[in-house]
């Protein structure tokens, strides 16, 4: 007995694949950052999530940088700045907001060493500019800030690329051991200043050494101006 032949399905019956976005295409790329790293974020990967051909997404992503700068600022829309205008000294308010945008690029440290060559342009990242501008405003001159902000961001940002990476490489202790061997083992003929102070140079957490490089930059803001001519 010849078996019954399948009922067709229409076409109108079938659900229609989500239009493609900008947006609909940095949510798909946020989805496989928080369960991945940012290594499996490809433009192959998308395509496959979201039902369409490689070529289609860069009709709305430029390349791989700027679907890094997107995924960067929409981490960078969550960031707390009540401390803006919050009460308390202006120094420790801006530590507080420089350490959240720290904290944000640790956990991504691909976003963060992706940060330091593409610069993000996008309403999170404005966002906290405006807001480290805005503590900075009044306490040094308009001139000075401009570049003080640049400078700060960039210290927080270099700092959680070089520090995130390191927390996830598999030999990273065994390099600080090497190194501690390396510093312990100077003799004072050789390396004075090395033998000198010994095991100081590692010395200190990774957030003592963060808080107190913030500490450095803003004091040396304060009484720092910009060179003329």
């Amino acid at each position: 007995m010849t078996p019954p032949k399948p009922t067709p399905v229409s076409r109108r019956e079938r659900p229609a694949k989500p239009a493609l976005s900008r947006e609909a295409i940095v949510t798909a790329a946020m989805e496989i950052l928080r369960g991945e790293q940012l290594e499996r974020v490809t433009m192959r990967r998308l395509a496959q999530v979201l039902d369409t051909g490689p070529a289609s997404l860069y009709v709305y992503v430029r390349n791989t940088a700027e679907l890094h700068a997107y995924l960067l600022d929409d981490l960078l829309a969550g960031l707390d700045l009540a401390p803006v205008t919050a009460a308390g000294d202006w120094r420790d308010r801006l530590v507080t907001v420089l350490l959240s945008y720290t904290t944000v690029l640790m956990e991504h440290p691909g976003l963060a060493q992706s940060a330091l060559v593409t610069r993000p342009s996008g309403p999170g990242y404005l966002r906290l500019l405006d807001g480290v501008l805005a503590l900075l405003d009044g306490q040094v001159p308009a001139d000075r800030a401009a570049w003080a902000v640049d400078l700060l961001l960039h210290f927080a940002t270099s700092t959680a690329a070089e520090q995130g990476a390191r927390s996830r490489a598999a030999d990273a202790e065994a390099e600080e051991d090497d190194l501690g061997e390396a510093i312990t083992g100077a003799t004072a003929e050789t390396y004075p200043n090395i033998a000198a102070l010994g095991l100081d140079l590692l010395s200190g957490t990774g957030e003592d050494r963060l808080l107190w490089g913030f500490t450095v930059l803003i004091s040396g803001i304060l009484v720092t101006p910009r060179p003329t001519g």
